[in-house]
Parts: structure tokens; sequence; C-alpha cells
């Protein structure tokens, strides 16, 4: 019988028994007409089932039509905190790359925390994935290692030790780089790098050592570092110093990332510097905020729309049966000047 209120709305999803009742065929011949297999049907068969269809507004059930073939159309995406714009950024672009090629995308936060991790991927598991985009710390590399044995990964921005697997992420190198031979082109000489604690995350390490070498390599400039964007009255104390100590000319700060700058920014604020009138600050990431702020922050903009429809396409064709060594997609870094790393003389 089928469900519907008085005003003809229907209160439970329709099945392929009733949409074959309506249409006088079987159950076989409806699932012919949905399964893609209707040339096997006559016309008139077809046409009685498409009105039907349409009557009881039958939608398939896609997940118990692709377990069926073999292949659940879901693809994972396991992700380190949510809250960071970054994240939410590149998922976008798997999500819109998965819609465009017929999967659907389930994301998984961990919330940077090590039995969150292990839980979630062991969620992940019981949904059937065709496949997983890791962007997380990696705290339980010995079972993504596993995992990785049972269905194709990509990892997303950071390398996890052991797991043999595609890379997408950001040229860290020449993002680094462009970013202190702007600030030298501007006529800083004091660079101080802050980031989040590198806590093994491979982006970080190889940002923090591009800075390094990149500055070691310039004579009358100094660099230094903060790795406490996590620890605001640290970073407060780390900046106060910064801006003090007598230095090789001017000073400019370079945040590691979105999440780095938005603290720097609330910390210089809680230590009373008007911004960028004696300093400049150079970002890692270009959030909707930047231009909002001081005559706007300038900055090194990740493209993270790019880096997610790469990451699902890499990793579509692990699941379409590539299996050639694996490879690393990197994508360079884009510099939007602004006010604040105005030139310095």
């Amino acid at each position: 019988m089928n469900d519907f209120f008085a005003s003809g709305v229907r209160t439970s999803r329709a099945t392929i028994a009733e949409v074959a009742a309506v249409a006088g065929v079987s159950k076989a011949s409806v699932s012919r007409y949905i399964g893609g297999d209707r040339r096997l049907l006559s016309d008139a068969l077809a046409a009685r089932i498409e009105a039907a269809v349409v009557a009881l507004e039958f939608q398939p059930n896609q997940m118990a039509r692709g377990l069926k073939r073999g292949r659940s159309r879901l693809v994972g995406m396991l992700v380190a905190d949510m809250l960071n714009p970054y994240s939410t950024a590149v998922m976008h672009g798997v999500e819109t790359a998965c819609r465009q090629q017929g999967y659907s995308l389930l994301v998984c936060n961990t919330d940077q925390d090590a039995q969150q991790e292990r839980q979630q991927l062991a969620a992940l598991q019981s949904y059937s994935i065709e496949g997983l985009i890791v962007n997380t710390f990696g705290q339980h590399a010995a079972d993504l290692r596993q995992l990785g044995k049972m269905l194709p990964l990509v990892l997303l921005d950071r390398e996890l030790p052991g797991v043999d697997a595609d890379l997408v992420g950001l040229d860290n190198h020449q993002a680094i780089e462009t970013g202190v031979d702007h600030l030298l082109e501007q006529g800083y000489r004091d660079l101080l790098l802050v980031s989040e604690p590198l806590d093994g995350t491979s982006s970080r390490q190889q940002r923090l050592a591009a800075f390094a070498a990149r500055l070691a390599a310039q004579p009358g400039c100094r660099g230094s570092h903060s790795i406490q964007a996590d620890q605001p009255p640290a970073l407060q104390s780390d900046l106060a110093a910064f801006l003090a100590a007598p230095g090789p000319g001017p000073k400019a700060i370079l945040t590691a990332n979105g999440v780095a700058t938005l603290a720097t920014t609330l910390a210089l604020q809680a230590l009373g510097e008007p911004l960028f009138e004696r300093f400049g600050l150079l970002a890692l990431d270009d959030l909707d905020w930047f231009p909002l702020v001081g005559g706007g922050i300038s900055a090194l903009a990740q493209p993270t729309h790019a880096l997610g429809v790469a990451a699902f396409e890499r990793l579509q064709r692990r699941i379409d049966g590539d299996r050639s060594a694996p490879v690393r997609q990197t994508f360079a870094a884009e510099l939007h000047v602004r006010r604040s790393t105005r030139a310095r003389t």
C-alpha cells in the first residue's frame, strides 16, 4: 500500500515492488530499468516503468546498487582539523570533483586527537569506501599502512612515515622562498617565522627548513622562528622580544599558515602594536579577512580548490586500477601584495 498524507505527499520511500505494481511489470524489469539495462526492455514497457517512477517519486538506493556491483561510489577523507580554513577549502575542491564524477564524499574529522584518528579510520572502513584521502598527523601510521594494502590512499599536504602513497600538496620551498625574497626586496632584513608546533608534520618542517636555508644565503640578514602559534601568552612573549631586539634592519613576520596568521594578529593587538607601522607581515594562505586588516595583509595564496580536485583525480586513477609508482604532485603559491609588506628604507 502506498504511504501518503492526505495532501498526496509521501511519508516513506517508494520501493521497487511498488513501482512494479503500479507499472504492472515484474520487479526484475524495474531493476533492469534503473540499473542501466533498459535496452533489454521494450519501449512500451520502459514507458510504463518511467511513468510509475515519476508518479511515486521513486529514488533508487545508490549505495545498495553500487555494492551489488562491488562499487560503493563512496570516497573517504580524513582531516586533522575541520575548523582549519585550509582544510575546509581543500575539502570543497575534493567534494566538487567527487560530485562531477558520480562519487559521494564521507569526511571524518580527528580534531588532532590520536584516539579519534583510530576510531575514524575504523568507521571509514565500515562504510565500504573505495579510496581515502588523508590530511592528518598520521599518529597511527601503521593502521594507515595496513589500510593502504586494502584500498587506494592519497596523502594531502603531509607525508606520513612508511605510508607509500601519492602525495598532493603545496611546493613549500617555492612558497617560502617567494615570500622571503619579496620581504627582502621590500627592504626587510630581520625576519621571524611563526608556525604551529612542528609535531612531525612534514609541511611545517619543510617551511621552516626553507626559511632557514634562504636567509642563511643572504648576507646582512637574520632569521628566527617561533613555534608558539597555539600558545597565546608564549607567542606574545616571542613577538615582543623580536620587535624589541636590535637587528640588522627593518623587521617582518612571516606566518606559516592561516592559523598562525590569526594567532599572530591577535597577539600583536594584545601587545598594543599598531599593525604594520614598525614591522611587516606576510602570510602563507590567503583568507577572506586578510584584506580587511590594517590596509590588507600580503599573502602567499595556496590553490586550495585545485589541490582538492587533484587529490581526488589522483585517487580516482588508483581506484580505476593505476598501479604505477607513487607520485608527488605539487602546486606553486601565488603572491598577493597588500599594505602589510609596503617597502621600507
